[in-house]
């Protein structure tokens, strides 16, 4: 099984090369938060960081952010076949205006619990299925929908907050997933109008949320997967730095294949562990996958590999979670999770 990234815990060493000054094994690293800070005044590294966790308070069902916890359990884990039933289910999350929450990032401290489903049925159900997000909790609520459109020289994915409208026109389309030719890199753009169509002071144009890139490796694409993902910086009051292009030269990749990082975080996927046992690759994910895929995943930023930014894996043949973390909002992870379906890297 060359293919999947199965969803068992590799082991879980911390690695605790911190330039602080005394080595504090049990205490959070540093506030996750100023990893993504970009914009605006840099954080300050006062004695207020102690504020940091009021992670404590939903750590029953904190289940991506409490690496010290099972950093030694390396031989519990042969819960992959019972999980299903007891999968973590998400916080409760207040959904009052659908279209502003889906871009907004993740409260910090706060894992959002997300269930992706695909509909493959219909005239062309392989080619263009459709895929729903909504929350993994027992309401169920619905979030987004996305379909890749028909007549469009590249991979395409419209995304609407409107789960039988999936227009480009209609008011219900809040972004948009696009690829190279190659299927290789993808970029995510939110609702705002083409720069062709700019005001005068550029403030309808349209953000880029997010980029994927995916890199082949000596397998092609039968090992696990290589992904960077590129997102704007957070500014001081932790909102996210507006990135609005004028032209196709001026985008995340565009900046990121320069090395123009002002403003934009780069993330990568954990790597996996290939488990001799089960001959795979293994990452833990905490019982919230429980099958094999190459599409399993998680982003993490390279400077604290242990704070999950988002993770992604199959639960079922149609079936997957997304968990997504402060910065990221909803539009970007189902966005970013859209694009590992994308036909160009499939192997299954």
């Amino acid at each position: 099984s060359l293919c999947s990234t199965a969803a068992t815990t590799g082991s879980d060493e911390e690695d605790d090369s911190d330039s602080s000054t005394k080595p504090i094994r049990s205490e959070k690293k540093k506030n996750p938060v100023s990893l993504f800070q970009t914009g605006g005044d840099p954080p300050k590294e006062k004695k207020t960081k102690k504020k940091a966790p009021p992670k404590a308070a939903n750590s029953e069902e904190e289940t991506l952010e409490t690496p010290q916890k099972n950093s030694n359990r390396k031989g519990k884990v042969k819960k992959s076949k019972k999980a299903k039933e007891e999968r973590p289910p998400s916080p409760i999350i207040e959904v009052d205006n659908l279209e502003e929450f889906v871009l907004l990032p993740a409260p910090q401290g706060v894992t959002i619990k997300c269930r992706v489903t695909r509909d493959k049925k219909g005239m062309d159900r392989g080619l263009y299925p459709t895929y729903y997000l909504h929350l993994d909790n027992d309401k169920k609520v619905f979030l987004l929908a996305g379909r890749k459109r028909k007549k469009s020289k590249t991979s395409n994915y419209l995304i609407s907050i409107d789960p039988t409208d999936l227009s480009r026109g209609g008011e219900n389309f809040i972004g948009k997933l696009r690829s190279n030719l190659m299927g290789t890199k993808f970029t995510v753009f939110d609702n705002g109008a083409n720069p062709d169509r700019a005001n005068a002071n550029w403030s309808n144009v349209r953000q880029e949320l997010s980029a994927v890139v995916y890199e082949t490796n000596v397998l092609g694409f039968k090992g696990p997967r290589k992904m960077t993902v590129i997102i704007p910086g957070m500014n001081s009051d932790n909102e996210r730095v507006p990135i609005r292009p004028r032209n196709d030269n001026d985008g995340l990749l565009m900046r990121w294949q320069n090395r123009n990082m002002d403003n934009i975080i780069e993330l990568h996927n954990k790597a996996p562990v290939w488990n001799d046992e089960t001959q795979s690759y293994v990452l833990n994910f905490h019982g919230r996958v429980t099958q094999a895929s190459v599409k399993n995943f998680q982003i993490v930023h390279d400077s604290d590999p242990d704070y999950i930014v988002m993770q992604f894996g199959r639960v079922a043949d149609d079936a997957f979670t997304m968990d997504y973390n402060y910065p990221l909002c909803a539009v970007q992870a189902f966005a970013i999770a859209l694009s590992s379906f994308d036909g160009k890297l499939a192997c299954e």
